[in-house]
């Protein structure tokens, strides 16, 4: 069992940045993949980023070029920096381990 506890979301104007951190309470050394999902009100939670074991990563289509994910196995840690940020990226935010442990979630909210 991985627990999995996100922080670093709050409430930013339009352009600005934030960075999410998702801390592990075991080691992700034996984690093949790692990533990131948001969920907006009424809507469906939808991928936003992963990063594999071996560094690989893919974003969507939506994020990118603005967000990047990095992992760092040593800390048990993964990271999501969020530049350039929109209203339209205004959701919950949740890391996920191998597709079947989820954090709480933060909040992340982008003003006008």
């Amino acid at each position: 069992q991985v627990q999995l506890v996100e922080s670093g979301g709050g409430l930013v104007q339009a352009g600005g940045s934030l960075r999410l951190s998702c801390a592990a309470s075991t080691s992700i050394f034996s984690i093949t993949y790692m990533g990131w999902y948001r969920q907006a009100p009424g809507k469906q939670r939808e991928l936003v980023a992963v990063c594999t074991f071996g560094g690989s990563t893919n974003y969507a289509d939506s994020v990118k070029g603005r967000f990047t994910i990095s992992r760092d196995n040593a800390r048990n840690t993964v990271y999501l920096q969020m530049n350039s940020l929109k209203p339209e990226d205004t959701a919950v935010y949740y890391c996920n381990a191998d597709d079947i442990h989820w954090g709480q979630g933060t909040q992340v909210t982008v003003s006008s």
